[in-house]
């Protein structure tokens, strides 16, 4: 039966797309004629006639995607008036690229011969978002019954938390800012697996609070949820940063109302969000799968992988083109490269080639910065400056100079090399921040820095390990006898390399752990170890980004100290 009902509606399709695609022009061409004479209230009233008919097509073909594309277009239309003024420039533009958008589906759908109305919701709440409406959850076209309610903490191995009103403050306190910490950096766009880990780990410990209340329902899926986003390696879409902050303000009511907001139940939107998170991951964990089966969902056909490529191929340009593209910049810089190694070489060296390689970095830049990728137009700009200076101060670089120019091509073509399966995104653009971080040190500096990163990464597994021994040994302190010098140990390190934070912080840790551990005779209280293992598991996400190309997360490193501070340590 679905077989036969797929097969109707392709047939469907096929008999009005010729009308689809001429009436998408007509409104492309109406829409022209408007923004060419904004009096021109005949033309916008014929684009706005255009949209209704295409909506009219695409409920009779079940296109759910461009049914609901084209009513956000009429209402973005009529939001227009005649005469408008260059206020309304916004609207139009993005009006003009929702048709371009309808007209690519159109044709992906007759390719495709699969309805995939999630891959127009970004250009829906592109429209949406242009006339300042609320924009539609990614979970928008997904369909479950919401009254059906798992229980997604028994799927969780989640130890008791007790404790008294001062400590459950505390406790509240740190847990709220681990997610804050981690929600800053998905906001910005920084450090991606470790976001997750503290997004997954402050769930748990909020569900650890919520102690069997309703509010704890939503946190133990959350944990799932992060846990898949980091298994899958899930990228943060704007509906997911949206999501997040919304689940921000159940910290805050967890924090000042105290125990009494454990009792209030989530709503059923961020229910259905994070378990559509679960469905499109593609994952086989048994969580994830016991949860959809809870919902009647098996695993999703169209994971969010695919999904992704897609999604590339409907908003960007074809793949044709940015191969193209990549092609074209590859054997640009294929020849700079070979100047550059007759430079390094000393082969008949000549103070004239540079003039040429600036020159065609200077063209590279043009190129990169048409494209949008202002980045890294702005690096293969700056190092064309800095050859002009060279020539005309009449010497060749010095061998630092002439490795930070090899650097800077070797990042530009990474960049284009990663064009054809990244597409021209601000993913993309970043690969010259990042070579710029790293640019800054010297060889030996990051050999220095990744040693070190080995060596702290092994001391706080060993120290986690350490105090988990000594808790389920009775407390035999013969488990932590070594930890405090280990831990010193690693502080010289990163003193060393001029890293005074986390030195503060790791010495702050190993004096704790020889204080409140080892000299006192009676047993630590609960709330001590888990701040420690807090502060550790902050050093521990810390520690991940150092000697990448990762920016250092400070903030990781105040969550520490604040863990630490909340018990008196």
């Amino acid at each position: 039966m679905v077989q036969s009902s797929l097969a109707t509606k392709s047939q469907s399709f096929d008999l009005v797309k010729t009308e689809i695609e001429q009436t998408i022009r007509h409104a492309e061409t109406s829409l022209e004629r408007f923004q060419e004479n904004r009096e021109s209230g005949e033309d916008l009233q014929n684009c706005v006639d255009f949209l209704n008919q295409l909506r009219g097509i695409f409920i009779l073909v079940e296109l759910r995607g461009g049914t609901l594309l084209c009513q956000e277009a009429v209402a973005m239309a009529n939001d227009v008036p005649v005469g408008a003024n260059d206020d309304k420039n916004i609207l139009l533009t993005t009006l003009s690229g929702a048709l371009f958008i309808l007209r690519r589906y159109v044709e992906y759908y007759h390719q495709q011969r699969a309805d995939h109305p999630e891959l127009l919701l970004p250009i829906i709440n592109d429209l949406r978002e242009a006339r300042k409406e609320k924009p539609y959850p990614e979970s928008c076209f997904f369909d479950i019954d919401t009254k059906l309610r798992p229980d997604a903490c028994a799927l969780l191995i989640l130890a008791p938390l007790e404790v008294n009103e001062n400590e459950y403050e505390v406790h509240a306190r740190r847990m709220r800012l681990m997610f804050q910490v981690g929600l800053l950096g998905v906001l910005r766009e920084r450090n991606d697996v470790v976001n997750k880990k503290l997004i997954a780990r402050a769930a748990r410990g909020f569900a650890r609070l919520c102690n069997g209340e309703a509010m704890g329902q939503m946190w133990c899926l959350l944990a799932i949820a992060a846990d898949t986003l980091l298994d899958r390696s899930m990228v943060f879409g704007k509906a997911r940063k949206r999501m997040l902050m919304r689940i921000e303000k159940y910290t805050r009511e967890i924090v000042y109302v105290g125990k009494v907001a454990t009792a209030k139940d989530a709503p059923d939107s961020i229910f259905k969000d994070l378990v559509y998170i679960l469905y499109r991951s593609g994952s086989a964990n048994p969580e994830v799968v016991e949860i959809l089966q809870a919902y009647r969902l098996g695993p999703a056909e169209f994971p969010e992988s695919m999904l992704e490529t897609h999604r590339k191929r409907l908003y960007g340009p074809g793949a044709d083109v940015l191969k193209s593209l990549s092609d074209a910049l590859q054997d640009e810089l294929n020849q700079l490269k070979d100047k550059l190694d007759i430079i390094e070489r000393g082969i008949e060296p000549d103070t004239s080639e540079l003039l040429i390689i600036a020159e065609a970095l200077e063209r590279l830049a043009n190129t990169l910065l048409m494209l949008d990728l202002n980045k890294l137009g702005n690096l293969a700009r700056n190092e064309a400056v800095k050859l002009r200076k060279w020539q005309h101060e009449n010497r060749l670089p010095t061998d630092s100079e002439l490795y930070e120019l090899a650097d800077a091509v070797l990042s530009i073509e990474n960049a284009a090399m990663q064009i054809v399966s990244r597409g021209i995104t601000s993913e993309t653009d970043a690969l010259a921040l990042a070579r710029t971080n790293v640019s800054e040190q010297s060889l030996y500096l990051r050999e220095a820095l990744i040693v070190v990163a080995d060596e702290a990464r092994a001391a706080l597994t060993l120290a986690k390990r350490a105090i988990t021994a000594f808790i389920e040994s009775d407390y035999d302190k013969l488990h932590l006898a070594n930890l405090p010098a280990t831990l010193h140990s690693i502080w010289g390190g990163f003193i060393m390399l001029d890293d005074i934070a986390a030195g503060n912080v790791l010495e702050r840790v190993a004096v704790s752990i020889q204080q409140r551990l080892l000299d006192q005779k009676e047993p630590p209280s609960m709330s001590v170890l888990e701040a420690l293992a807090d502060a550790l598991t902050s050093l521990e996400y810390y520690i991940e980004s150092i000697g990448t190309r990762d920016e250092r997360n400070l903030d990781l490193l105040k969550l520490a100290e604040s863990s630490l501070s909340d018990v008196g340590l």
